[in-house]
């Protein structure tokens, strides 16, 4: 097994001087197949980022991304090194300036000689080029993103990337429910149906069986995964609100999106119970999990996770339209003493909605 990073090593608690000049004797790990340049597979992915983004080698996504890597977003695959590059392009004609500061990397190795990682990033920009929601508007924005990739061999070779557009949509001064409704006339003008392109997905899904109420779950500093998937099929699937007041520290601080800033577990609860109001029913499965240490004993949890189910329920989502569903996402979440101290969750809202109308305008 590789040995997880000492707290000095870690992404969260460095400079971005230090990440991007680190010293000579900073901690090193092994790792076949990558250019030697690299410390470990964080400074792995906060070095490309920089490079390709802020330094602008826009070309480098042809020498760090695979030929027939596979970006997984939820409003449809992008495939191809030449894909990733066009799309780089495109972002910044509309962002000229954006940033992608690392916030965090969380990461594990997997079978044989990949790594698996999952890249907290807070990203500022000015709107200075027409983007698909609209005209320029000069506007500055900021947004959380998280990139969960597979790399192996100095290569990405799999990507889930989920972007909070329904808070850059907000930022920019467009109307979110308007906004996704055009999204959805542009797709059944193209006769793209993402209802039909998720489906075999949300068919293939093995949600957690739910809990019974009251078993009580792992600790997570020694059993992320196992407190994981226990947190999802009890609160999740078992829609068991009690889960809260164990998994959560009372002063949790979760940050979701569009701009919902949630402050302990009363209002996270009521996110939760919005959330089985909008889609009742709906299962979810954890699809990975990563962790590395934090300070003394507290530890950074991963979760990618994806759910599926029917929009029933006016609230969160706008008016219920009995729409299929299928939703993926990350959590990163800080536990310290056995509860979750703070969260990041990031989804793309704006692409749901997407659906959501979708499957209105077809009616």
């Amino acid at each position: 097994m590789t040995r997880q990073p000492p707290n000095d090593a870690l992404v969260s608690l460095a400079n971005i001087d230090a990440l991007l000049a680190p010293s000579p004797s900073r901690w090193r790990m092994a790792m076949p197949g990558f250019d030697p340049e690299f410390f470990d597979i964080a400074d792995y992915i906060v070095r490309i980022t920089d490079r390709i983004w802020h330094e602008r080698k826009i070309d480098l996504c042809r020498d760090y991304y695979t030929e027939d890597c596979v970006i997984h977003t939820l409003a449809g695959d992008v495939i191809g090194a030449a894909a990733v590059e066009a799309n780089t392009h495109a972002t910044l004609k509309s962002f000229p300036d954006r940033t992608l500061d690392p916030d965090n990397v969380i990461w594990s190795a997997e079978d044989g000689d990949a790594f698996y990682t999952s890249h907290l990033i807070t990203s500022r920009m000015t709107n200075l080029g027409p983007t698909e929601y609209g005209p320029a508007t000069g506007i500055r924005a900021r947004i959380r993103t998280i990139a969960d990739c597979l790399c192996r061999d100095n290569r990405i070779e799999r990507e889930w990337l989920v972007r909070d557009n329904a808070a850059l949509v907000m930022q920019l001064g467009f109307d979110l429910a308007g906004t996704a409704s055009r999204s959805a006339r542009q797709d059944a003008d193209a006769g793209l149906n993402l209802t039909t392109h998720f489906s075999a997905l949300a068919d293939a899904m093995h949600p957690l069986a739910p809990s019974h109420e009251g078993k009580a779950l792992p600790a997570p500093e020694q059993e992320p995964a196992a407190f994981a998937n226990a947190l999802f099929a009890r609160l999740w699937n078992g829609k068991d609100l009690s889960a809260l007041d164990e998994a959560f520290d009372f002063r949790v601080g979760a940050h979701l999106p569009a701009m919902r800033e949630l402050y302990g577990v009363l209002e996270y609860r009521e996110f939760m119970q919005a959330l089985f109001q909008a889609i009742p029913g709906f299962v979810a499965q954890v699809d990975h999990v990563a962790s590395i240490p934090y300070l003394g004993g507290a530890r950074d949890i991963a979760v990618r996770w994806s759910l599926s189910g029917v929009h029933r329920g006016d609230g969160l989502f706008g008016p219920a339209c009995d729409a299929r569903i299928y939703l993926f996402g990350v959590s990163h979440w800080r536990v310290a003493n056995g509860r979750i101290r703070e969260e990041w969750m990031v989804f793309d809202e704006l692409a749901l909605l997407r659906q959501i109308e979708g499957v209105r305008l077809r009616r």
